[in-house]
């Protein structure tokens, strides 16, 4: 039986996206190779930034999930992690050694999510600069061990109301009793194992104060990983497909059917 279309919102809560690949670590690739694969897209990303390199982040599927580990790594400089950004921050190229990650993001808060059918196009142009780069450099090809995709929503909410997580979410209680109050916070970790052993489904719920306008929110992050067939763009952007469906499909069944009216579902 043919699934129905994937839910579509014209007011998604949206705030970040995460198109990214790990990858067995470039041997040959150094310091000096940061700038040089930056002069290839300066023109479209004309701002860098350098960040400690992010962890490795490996969906095994033969044994249950170890608990989370921190992001970022100690590492020497030759493991740094660069960011290349636009002229307006809302998209960043992020390279380390065995890291390629797309970012779409909000920086002002107006800007308006512009959609998986069109930010997949440009991860392909980025990552076919960084295959085309490392060829004519004569390094090593990116061998893929693992894709993701993030997405980041928040959800506007009352200082006091950082603990009410059940009113956006199914299957959370109150957490409230007849000697319980209302939680003051509410943070959540759910995994979920994707079907076909495609990887896992990890949703995490967490309080936090916005940037751009100091507003509280609950921020809830969805993060689809596994692995892809092969390291071949085709695999890669099946596996993409793969785990945006589980993402989208994964935040409609997580939130509740009156959050779906306030951000105007529209199909699915």
């Amino acid at each position: 039986m043919d699934r129905p279309p994937l839910p579509k919102y014209r007011k998604p809560p949206v705030v970040e996206t995460v198109l990214g690949v790990q990858f067995a670590p470039l041997k040959s690739f150094s310091i000096p190779h940061f700038g040089l694969f930056w002069s290839t897209i300066r023109e479209d990303y004309p701002q860098q930034a350098m960040k400690p390199p992010l962890g490795d982040a490996v969906e095994d599927l033969a044994r249950p999930p170890a608990p989370n580990r921190i992001g970022i790594k100690l590492a020497a400089e030759s493991e740094a992690r660069c960011w290349f950004l636009n002229a307006s921050g809302t998209e960043l190229v992020q390279l380390q050694r065995d890291r390629f990650v797309r970012n779409w993001r909000k920086v002002t808060g107006s800007e308006e999510y512009p959609s998986y059918d069109s930010l997949k196009p440009r991860f392909v142009r980025d990552w076919t600069h960084l295959v085309d780069f490392l060829e004519r450099e004569q390094l090593e090809q990116p061998q893929v061990n693992q894709c993701e995709v993030t997405y980041i929503n928040h959800l506007a909410v009352d200082v006091e109301s950082l603990g009410t997580a059940h009113r956006f979410a199914r299957g959370i209680s109150t957490l409230s009793g007849e000697f319980l109050p209302e939680p003051e916070t509410t943070q959540l970790q759910v995994r979920y194992l994707m079907g076909d052993k495609k990887g896992r489904l990890h949703v995490a719920v967490q309080p936090g104060i916005r940037l751009d306008d100091r507003r509280a929110v609950l921020q809830l992050a969805l993060t689809a990983r596994g692995t892809p067939a092969s390291s071949s763009l085709e695999d890669i952007l099946a596996w993409f497909d793969v785990g945006h469906e589980w993402v989208v499909r994964g935040f409609t069944d997580f939130t509740r059917s009156e959050m779906h009216a306030t951000w105007e579902r529209i199909r699915g």
